[in-house]
């Protein structure tokens, strides 16, 4: 069990008391995680490659954005780059055995490509690197990153494969591998988990996907099967290749992103096959006390999936 700070009744009581002041501790603990990446990044000296590894909803983008800035305060030229820009043109992608599209495989990507781009890059070679058209489905013919790597500089490669040793094994210069997660529950005083990792996660989704994809609860809900199932097929047999671990749980998060769920989940009619997992989720959020969304920071990495 994880230790008294996620509780429900301590993150109630500190809803009430304090709220600023809690969500303030809670982003100090995250901003300590971006100063070890970047100290462990700067104890080394010559280009570097940051591998930067995570599940669905776990905060990769705002954790490279994060890095790549504090990386710059300290005059590191710093990229950042997506593994899902690496994506095979639809028609390409591999096929599972009832005949759907597996875009969580790491087949689904140009390996070929990105282990010569990502060489390349190391050995200070020019490089466009493929921006990824999901309208279309295919790389786009007209856009890309061009980059070339000073002496010191960093390029941060985020994505969902960015520890499999298919991808870092091909890679010959200096890496470090991050991975990334909500790796805490909340429980109740009775030792009840009130919310599980996945939980949380399926939480940010479901809000993040409203927001800024359109999708409906019932959508999310559909998705959610095959992205777990991915990363426990492509990504946690990999976790322990990481030279750091950070767990980037915001233990207020329950208590601003429940005036969006909720709201979500009363207006989505959803399909029997997915009510009992909505309901639990909408009953476990109703125990949190409310914090305004407001009050959290404008760089947090809440606002990922909260938006501005």
């Amino acid at each position: 069990m994880d230790n008294v700070m996620n509780k429900l009744e301590y993150i109630n009581e500190k809803a009430i008391e304090n709220p600023q002041e809690f969500i303030n501790e809670c982003e100090k603990k995250y901003e300590r995680i971006i100063d070890e990446i970047v100290k462990k990044i700067t104890s080394e000296e010559g280009r570097e490659i940051v591998m930067l590894a995570g599940p669905s909803s776990a905060g990769k983008t705002t954790t490279a954005r994060r890095i790549k800035e504090s990386l710059e305060k300290n005059d590191i030229k710093t990229y950042v780059l997506s593994l899902d820009d690496f994506y095979l043109n639809r028609e390409d992608i591999p096929y599972l055995s009832d005949g759907s599209q597996d875009y969580e495989t790491v087949y689904a990507l140009d390996l070929e490509c990105l282990e010569s781009e990502l060489n390349a890059l190391l050995r200070g070679d020019k490089v466009k690197t493929p921006v990824f058209d999901f309208t279309t489905g295919k790389r786009s013919e007209s856009k890309f990153n061009e980059i070339v790597l000073g002496k010191e500089d960093v390029v941060i490669i985020e994505g969902l494969h960015a520890l499999n040793p298919v991808i870092t094994e091909k890679i010959q210069g200096k890496l470090l591998k991050i991975y990334i997660n909500v790796s805490s529950r909340i429980y109740d005083e009775n030792g009840d988990v009130v919310l599980n990792k996945r939980n949380l996660r399926f939480i940010r989704r479901m809000v993040r996907d409203y927001k800024f994809r359109d999708s409906s609860v019932e959508n999310t809900c559909r998705l959610w099967k095959n992205v777990t199932k991915g990363e426990d097929e492509y990504l946690f047999p990999y976790r322990d290749n990481a030279d750091i671990k950070a767990d980037t749980i915001h233990l207020y998060e329950p208590c601003v992103l429940k005036h969006q769920a909720l709201r979500m989940i009363s207006e989505d009619d959803v399909s029997e096959e997915y009510k009992d997992t909505v309901y639990k989720i909408a009953k476990a959020l109703e125990r949190f006390n409310d914090i305004e969304e407001n009050l959290v920071p404008e760089n947090s990495l809440l606002r990922e999936f909260l938006g501005e």
